[in-house]
């Protein structure tokens, strides 16, 4: 790789951790951008291309001399390589936790860059429902299912300060009706210090009045919108526009 060289696509968004479907995850090849405008590399496992685009170039961590695009530049190169939510979850990512990687600023700049190539329309979708503060694709696909189904749109991790003055996040949180999604990870269950830290705190926020739905990977979908609906309802939700009684 020359100085005109630089990783992009799935390629560069596993180098700065963003989040990919499984068959990209485990894909071997390695995506390169060409931009001096010279003959893309050939060779074997190696899918490389031309691009008039002038992409920011960042430091890969660990590897002398070899750049990747900038995550925000990574994250537009996704939009020929996966679907509309694989796309929104990385955008999530790249303004949510533990620490943003781009922001929205950078991001639009980015955007703007790459201009109308391939992948253009869907980029501009995908944007609109991109959030901060999200932690995992897991609460990306629940939030756009739940909004999908004409739910009102929850907060991703709000911060929930509890009557004995504790704080505390929820995924996805319906403030006004203090209803509570929770996506339940499987690596809880190998720690139990963390599994009793959890207890304690779903015991904390149903004592404050808090609806907390716990929803694991393998509850399906549909389930999860009529476990809500329901709880939205009852709370008082009357439907879009309405705010709980």
């Amino acid at each position: 790789m020359t100085d005109a060289h630089a990783f992009t696509g799935p390629t560069a968004a596993g180098l700065l951790g963003l989040p990919l479907p499984f068959a990209l995850e485990r894909d071997p090849r390695l995506h390169v951008v060409v931009l001096d405008g010279t003959r893309a590399p050939r060779r074997r496992g190696v899918i490389a291309g031309r691009s008039s685009a002038r992409p920011i170039l960042v430091g890969v961590a660990g590897v002398r001399s070899a750049l990747l695009t900038s995550p925000a530049d990574t994250w537009c190169s996704l939009a020929v390589h996966v679907g509309l939510d694989d796309l929104i979850a990385a955008g999530d990512r790249l303004l949510g936790l533990p620490a943003p990687l781009a922001g929205e600023h950078a991001i639009d700049e980015a955007i703007s860059r790459h201009g109308s190539r391939r992948g253009a329309r869907r980029l501009a979708e995908a944007r609109l429902a991109m959030r901060a503060n999200v932690y995992s694709p897991r609460e990306t696909f629940t939030r756009l299912a739940l909004t999908r189904a004409g739910l009102p749109e929850p907060e991703p991790n709000g911060m929930i300060v509890l009557r004995s003055g504790r704080r505390t996040r929820g995924d996805l949180v319906f403030r006004a009706c203090k209803v509570l999604v929770e996506y339940e990870g499987e690596q809880h269950l190998f720690d139990v210090d963390q599994w009793a830290t959890d207890v304690g705190r779903l015991n904390d926020l149903i004592d404050d009045g808090w609806w907390v739905i716990r929803v694991t990977k393998r509850m399906p979908r549909a389930e999860v919108v009529a476990r809500t609906r329901r709880a939205l309802v009852d709370r008082g939700w009357r439907g879009p526009g309405r705010t709980p009684r």
